[in-house]
């Protein structure tokens, strides 16, 4: 048996378990939650346990599987039966905190401003929020409950039928996905399914009394592996390292794990204080002038964020344009993920306006990198043109890069970047949410008469010729999928060139496997 089918194995065999117990010893609770719905014209009679009503269709669990029919259409009969004049839409978020305790209630917020609706949290303890939405007049149309806990256990509920929308820190693994689908979720993989609510990055950190200007990015590795004890062994002083981060299996600290660590052959340290938060991260490091720590990217405090540097001498520095655009290397998405079923008017109406402008800026208030397209100066990225040019192979290097200069020579970088799935051609889900932003934006207008490019680029592995055709492939994938998105073809009068130029601008240096990766876009 393999890894993955022993992980599906493991959710089948947990949502066998919880299924059993929904029948087994639901008692009371079930006999409440059961209902009985006959068609109109007297038909078949189907009985089972209501889960859920959207305002037009309803939801149980039946003897046949889980059924959703038009409530209107049929008869129902028993105490859970909604009535659809005083019906109150429920929403069950479940999931990681990253999302559920600074952007979720800030865009809650800022939405039932944008509509007019009175908005009013309670909070039962740290990890559950409730919000309860009235309309003007005092009529209550909702109730959000959002549970914090971390991506698996958001995962398990929704699973479990405890919540309705998961909040992530990561993408679902293969065998998460196809628990879901045997659970009857759907395939909340696919693009419509996945939402990109906000980014989030690790940055690493240090106390004002370290004096460490920048880290390497093989030293950051060599350093949470406990493979360097003490700052002098890397330029530093002589002092003892600290290492202080989060759970190591959950949110941030995973991410670092995944994509410093793994493909370095490197595992972390156990000599690492693990924290319940940023803040304790925060304040032992600045307790300590030998203390490195990993924090959120808006939760740096009083501390000092260290940008990272390659051996190609580029540098990365988290900064909001730097973290939505994927060109930070530890940058993260944060992702809702929506089972196959319809959410309420409100809850659609939530997500739809979750993407607009209007929310955006609410997000780059609180310091959260969001979504919206963003204007970069060419003159902006100056130290990465200067890398660029000393990395130039002789006369055709210096060619290539005369090529891009008068490509890119009026026009602004668009913040959005399209980055694929490891060895293909098909966009990652974060870049798909970007797509469906920027094609939201071109149907309203906002670049029309604006000369609009699609750069394509790649690592510097392989020939010249071979990088250029499939950076050059790889942007016309992306204007392909845009057009699809769009109904085939783009609004009237909106032009986009499409071109492939290589290698010939990295972000990061092609000597690390991150570095790589983030320069095929």
């Amino acid at each position: 048996m393999t890894p993955c089918d022993s992980t599906l194995q493991r959710w089948m065999t947990k949502g066998a378990a919880i299924i059993a117990a929904l029948f087994l010893f639901a008692g009371a609770a079930w006999a409440q939650s059961e209902i009985t719905l006959r068609a109109g014209d007297g038909g078949v009679d189907v009985t089972g346990r209501f889960l859920g009503y959207d305002g037009r269709y309803i939801r149980i669990a039946s003897e046949a599987g889980e059924l959703t029919l038009d409530y209107a259409g049929v008869t129902c009969t028993g105490a859970a039966c909604p009535d659809p004049e005083t019906w109150v839409e429920e929403i069950g978020l479940a999931g990681t905190p990253r999302i559920g305790r600074l952007i979720l209630p800030a865009l809650i917020e800022g939405y039932g401003r944008a509509r007019g609706l009175v908005v009013e949290r309670t909070d039962a303890g740290a990890a559950e929020i409730t919000y309860r939405v009235s309309e003007g007049g005092g009529r209550e149309v909702a109730v959000l409950h959002l549970s914090l806990s971390d991506t698996g256990a958001g995962f398990e509920a929704l699973l479990a039928r405890e919540a309705d929308i998961l909040m992530a820190a990561r993408q679902l693994d293969g065998a998460e996905l196809e628990a879901a689908a045997a659970g009857g979720l759907g395939d909340i993989g696919q693009a419509g399914r996945i939402r990109v609510v906000a980014y989030d990055a690790v940055v690493p950190i240090v106390s004002p009394e370290a004096q460490i200007g920048s880290l390497g990015f093989i030293d950051l590795a060599r350093l949470f592996a406990g493979d360097v004890r003490n700052w002098s062994t890397i330029g530093g002083a002589d002092r003892p390292v600290t290492l202080h981060l989060g759970a190591p299996e959950a949110g941030l600290a995973a991410h670092f794990v995944e994509t410093i660590l793994r493909p370095t052959r490197r595992a972390l340290s156990k000599a690492g204080v693990i924290h319940a938060d940023d803040a304790a991260i925060i304040e032992a490091v600045l307790a300590d002038p030998g203390a490195i720590g990993l924090v959120s990217f808006e939760a740096t405090g009083n501390a000092i964020p260290l940008p990272l540097r390659g051996r190609c001498g580029l540098r990365a520095e988290a900064t909001l344009d730097t973290v939505r655009t994927g060109d930070y290397p530890l940058a993260l998405p944060l992702y809702l993920y929506l089972p196959e079923r319809r959410l309420g008017p409100l809850g659609r109406d939530f997500l739809a306006w979750m993407s607009s402008p209007e929310a955006q800026r609410i997000l780059r208030r609180i310091g959260v990198p969001g979504q919206m397209a963003g204007r970069l100066p060419s003159a902006a990225e100056g130290e990465r043109w200067l890398a660029a040019i000393r990395a130039a192979d002789g006369a055709d290097g210096l060619a290539e890069l005369q090529s891009l200069a008068r490509r890119i020579e009026g026009h602004d970088r668009l913040t959005p970047t399209f980055r694929f799935r490891p060895g293909s051609a098909e966009l990652d889900p974060a870049s798909e949410a970007r797509l469906r932003i920027l094609a939201r934006a071109l149907l309203e207008g906002r670049f029309a008469g604006q000369r609009l490019r699609l750069l394509g680029f790649s690592d510097g592995r392989g020939t010249t010729s071979a990088n250029t055709a499939l950076s050059e492939r790889r942007a016309e994938a992306v204007l392909a999928e845009l057009e699809a998105i769009l109904g085939g073809t783009l609004p009237d009068g909106q032009q986009i060139a499409v071109a492939g130029l290589g290698d010939v601008s990295p972000i990061g240096c092609d000597d690390t496997p991150w570095g790589r990766e983030i320069n095929r876009r």
